[in-house]
């Protein structure tokens, strides 16, 4: 077998690998996604005018010590709410722009982020949170979730503005980071503006 042979065969051996790692290993999959993130794609649509925010349901959430926090309770404050699970890549390829969102926001009295685990492990998921440095809180739903809120897809974001009502719905994986949804949360929190001023 000549030398040009032998080329062909490992350039396609390692395409092969990189295939297989892509479409099997989660992680690989989501620096792919992270990758068309930073190039503008995937950056989600916030609402243009005011929407006829829905009015949420008593949904209750749970975090590792078994303390209970229900929307109501919420009320005043923006909630970021993220439906996520470990194995889900493009779950984790959103992360690190939640992530940056968060760290804005961490100390804001009226903002309020919800990590909820999909797959009720917090043993799990506050491992991956650790393991990528991550602070944002982890909780599990205490309640049911009403299918307006989460018909079961993978990632799903909402966001309720502080009278508690539905103000964004996101399904799918985006860049939470971008500069027009980040004015978009500034503008949820600022308490001159009704909602009829969103981005």
């Amino acid at each position: 077998m000549d030398k040009k042979n032998i080329k062909k065969y490992i350039s396609n051996g390692v395409f092969l690998l990189i295939l297989a790692l892509i479409l099997f290993v989660p992680s690989a999959k989501a620096l792919v996604i992270q990758g068309l993130m930073q190039v503008g794609l995937f950056n989600p649509d916030v609402p243009s005018k005011e929407t006829s925010a829905t009015s949420a349901l008593n949904l209750k959430f749970k975090d590792q010590s078994g303390k209970t926090v229900t929307l109501d309770e919420l009320k005043g404050k923006v909630v970021f709410l993220n439906f996520w699970a470990t194995w889900c890549p493009p779950c984790l390829a959103e992360m690190p722009s939640i992530n940056k969102l968060y760290e804005q926001h961490k100390n804001s009295e009226d903002v309020v982020f919800i990590l909820l685990d999909a797959d009720s492990n917090f043993e799990k998921a506050n491992g991956y949170m650790k393991s990528r440095k991550y602070t944002m809180p982890v909780y599990q739903m205490a309640s049911s979730v009403p299918e307006q809120i989460f018909a079961g897809s993978l990632p799903t974001t909402v966001v309720f503005d502080k009278q508690g009502r539905l103000s964004f719905k996101h399904e799918g994986v985006a860049n939470y980071n971008s500069k027009k949804f980040v004015a978009f949360i500034e503008k949820l929190r600022s308490p001159s503006l009704p909602s009829a001023s969103l981005p």
